[in-house]
């Protein structure tokens, strides 16, 4: 794992736009992981507006989503392909073929696990997966005690991860339980991009990033990925110690 600082969050973004390509043009027929959220909503801005710019050959580009709240789907607002269809499959004006998204609607939630789990085998692994990460560490939908080990599940959301996700709802909305790609699935992935920003990520920065590996904060398994590059903005890496930062890339 590696860690690269910057002064803002633009900067970040533009900075982990610049590996995500370098990292799809890698392979002939690449497949990413992409997550919802605030976290990586600069790096899609920057790979749309690159597209648009006519920069950006995105024709052999693949995409799975990382997550969904269990009963929801691209047609509820507020759920997470709702956002990724808003920030990453319009504006690059993706074919359905290009990507796979978790049905939260299933009546059969391990079948659909099964389903994204067989897209990403068939087309040869993650090149590369995009995160952000919970103020309780959580990674995707992997709350903390989910084994490292777990594929694609089904997960019991903590009251914390329902707290904060009302913020994509326009009145009070029930999650429980979400659908996600597991830990397992996440490790396999060639590379990952972690992005974290702002000073309310600070204390879980310095826990998963100076902390033991632990199933009580599952991104600290990232310590153990040997292509993992986490990207922060100064104020997420405001709490880490001196001895930490001196060992980081900082831009």
């Amino acid at each position: 794992m590696k860690i690269a600082i910057y002064p803002t969050y633009a900067e970040l973004s533009v900075a982990a736009a610049v590996d995500f390509i370098s990292h799809m043009q890698e392979s002939p027929n690449p497949l990413c992981c992409i997550a919802s959220g605030d976290s990586p909503v600069g790096l899609y801005n920057e790979l749309a507006r690159q597209f648009k710019e006519s920069k950006l050959d995105i024709s052999n580009w693949n995409f799975a989503g990382l997550d969904e709240w269990l009963g929801m789907n691209g047609s509820d607002a507020g759920s997470c392909r709702h956002m990724l269809e808003r920030t990453v499959v319009k504006p690059l004006q993706l074919r359905a073929a290009q990507t796979c998204f978790f049905d939260g609607k299933t009546q059969d939630a391990q079948a659909e696990c099964e389903r994204v789990e067989t897209f990403i085998k068939n087309h040869g692994g993650l090149d590369i997966s995009v995160l952000g990460i919970g103020l309780n560490g959580h990674l995707g939908l992997n709350e903390p005690c989910t084994p490292f080990s777990a594929g694609a599940h089904v997960s019991t959301i903590s009251a914390s991860t329902q707290a904060v996700g009302q913020k994509y709802f326009s009145s009070p909305t029930l999650l429980s339980k979400g659908i996600t790609l597991g830990l397992g699935s996440l490790m396999r992935s060639k590379n990952i991009s972690l992005i974290v920003s702002g000073e309310k990520k600070a204390a879980i920065t310095r826990d998963f990033i100076e902390g033991e590996i632990t199933e009580q904060i599952p991104a600290s398994i990232l310590q153990k990925h040997t292509s993992c590059t986490v990207f922060l903005d100064e104020a997420a890496a405001s709490l880490l110690s001196k001895k930490t930062k001196a060992q980081f890339i900082r831009m």
